[in-house]
């Protein structure tokens, strides 16, 4: 789903995009990461660069950051690159 998607379904505030970023994620299987295991990158190049399977670092598209009910950030993710 693409943001004019999110927006139009009142998913997404306005003034949130996708971003590129680095997940450190011993387990694939989520949707949505913690503010401390994503960092956001400027580039899909760049993302892809860092990523580290050894290390569990995979590059991503995310959405967010959201807060949470608990009051953390949270990121979503959209896919994961590079597969």
């Amino acid at each position: 789903m693409s943001d004019y998607e999110f927006e139009q379904q009142g998913l997404l505030p306005a003034d949130l995009r996708e971003s590129y970023a680095v997940i450190y994620a011993p387990r694939r299987q989520r949707q949505r990461y913690p503010e401390n295991t994503v960092q956001v990158v400027a580039t899909e190049q760049e993302a892809l660069a860092q990523a580290d399977a050894e290390k569990n670092m995979f590059a991503a598209r995310v959405c967010g950051p959201f807060r949470s009910s608990e009051g953390f950030k949270l990121y979503y993710l959209v896919r994961w690159l590079g597969e």
